[in-house]
């Protein structure tokens, strides 16, 4: 079965340089408020990333390509292929970007020049869940793949001078404290099929250099309310007003 490869416009974001969940990588992601155009916080809790989303704000993948050379990003929502609709898996199609190209995807798509909308919404209102695969709503991930390029002939002479082990690539993982105050939860969200808007791409060609992603990114997503109460996001007790701060009644400023 051919494998649906597109290359995203030249609309993209080129050169966008704005902070990220993943500091080291192939590629960035971030999740970016369409209501705001703003770059959605990112809350890191035992080595996993999530983000709060609002019911009926419209969100896009922000996805920033690090590297000079092309990458294959197969990007699912809630278990889904973006781009086919499939039950994801890293193996299947998806965006094609070019070196240091960054581009936000925007919605499930629908043809060369048409997706339909992500917005955060219930959890039954979600594609996954009106397509009966509800299990893993809340999650956002991008898998990617370098591409397969000629090697140079090297003479041997060469190889044996170039022969030096590289340095390990650095890694860390960030956790944050339980919060001291929990909340109460609330329904689970998830992302719907919204409008059809205009967005086009084009077919390519693109062969992967490994079978295996280089690197896949996860972030995942609720509501602000059970983010909180699963003491991912820290809520402290609001100050309490004191009814005898001070000793005597001070004149009035002005």
């Amino acid at each position: 079965m051919k494998m649906l490869i597109l290359a995203l416009a030249a609309v993209g974001l080129t050169g966008c340089a704005t902070p990220e969940p993943a500091s080291a990588g192939l590629v960035d992601v971030s999740v970016v408020n369409r209501a705001t155009g703003e770059q959605m916080k990112v809350y890191s809790h035992e080595g996993n990333y999530y983000v709060a989303g609002k019911p009926g704000d419209r969100y896009a993948i922000r996805v920033h390509n690090r590297t000079g050379g092309r990458v294959l990003t197969v990007v699912s929502v809630d278990g889904v292929n973006v781009v086919t609709g499939q039950t994801a898996s890293p193996h299947q199609g998806g965006y094609v970007l070019s070196a240091y190209e960054s581009h936000e995807i925007t919605g499930w798509r629908k043809s060369l020049d048409q997706v339909a909308a992500f917005y955060f919404t219930s959890l039954p209102d979600s594609y996954a869940a009106r397509t009966g695969r509800p299990a893993n709503v809340g999650v956002i991930g991008v898998a990617v793949y370098r591409e397969r390029v000629k090697r140079p002939v090297v003479s041997l002479s060469k190889m044996r001078a170039a022969d030096a082990p590289s340095p390990a690539a650095e890694s860390s993982s960030m956790g944050a404290a339980s919060a001291p105050m929990r909340r109460q939860r609330e329904d689970r969200i998830g992302t719907g099929h919204g409008e059809r808007e205009h967005s086009h791409v084009t077919t390519t060609e693109f062969r992967r250099d490994s079978r295996t992603p280089a690197q896949v990114m996860t972030i995942y997503y609720d509501s602000y309310r059970n983010l909180a109460a699963r003491g991912i996001i820290p809520v402290y007790p609001a100050k309490r007003p004191n009814p005898f701060p001070g000793n005597f009644v001070p004149d009035p400023h002005g």
